[in-house]
């Protein structure tokens, strides 16, 4: 399935969250369209679950098998199935260049990866899934630093999660350790999500 490109604000209403993480989107809480506001309709369970999974693809921007792949990745590590998968997402690179604030949205992030901007460890990484590990360290390419588009979303940051420090004067941040669950999004049920796969 291929990326969504329709209009985002359209899909946060449907869902119920803020995709950009602004919060713009939901002014008006209630799915989009003429009857939105109206309806009531109870979800059953699969729809529940299949909301949950929706809610967490479109944040991360995933498709659906690579979506599915990570998740099998998380199932065969040690610990809670559920909590793994939202720390594999955390891990990837594009995640992380929008947490260091290189990039306004994800989406951003992901094309500076693409174009060749970022750098793992002094060494040019184009691949927005790339796992990052605990101690690695995300800079730009010197001639990527002076991006009009980097430094207003340098200047628009307001904030720095705890598990990433970042130096100023070397413009690059370092992936200090995994989050922890209470770090990440509260509006994600991951135990939907997980069964959701198993069923």
């Amino acid at each position: 399935m291929a990326r969504y490109t329709g209009p985002k604000f359209k899909l946060s209403r449907r869902l119920g969250i803020s995709l950009s993480g602004t919060g713009k989107e939901l002014k008006r809480p209630f799915p989009p369209g003429q009857h939105g506001a109206n309806q009531r309709r109870k979800m059953s369970n699969y729809g529940m679950q299949l909301q949950e999974k929706q809610k967490l693809r479109h944040m991360y921007g995933l498709g659906e098998k690579q979506f599915r792949t990570l998740f099998s990745k998380a199932q065969k590590m040690q610990g809670i199935a559920g909590e793994n998968f939202m720390f594999l997402l955390e891990c990837r690179l594009d995640n992380l260049v929008y947490r260091l604030g290189f990039a306004n949205s994800r989406a951003g992030a992901r094309q500076l990866v693409a174009h060749g901007h970022v750098t793992v460890n002094g060494k040019k990484v184009d691949i927005a899934s790339y796992q990052v590990s605990p101690g690695d360290v995300i800079g730009l390419r010197e001639r990527s630093r002076g991006l009009s588009s980097v430094k207003e979303a340098l200047e628009n940051r307001t904030h720095l999660p705890a598990y990433v420090e970042y130096n100023e004067a070397a413009v690059e941040g370092k992936f200090i350790r995994l989050p922890e669950r209470a770090e990440l999004s509260q509006d994600i049920d991951e135990k939907q999500i997980v069964e959701f796969y198993n069923r």
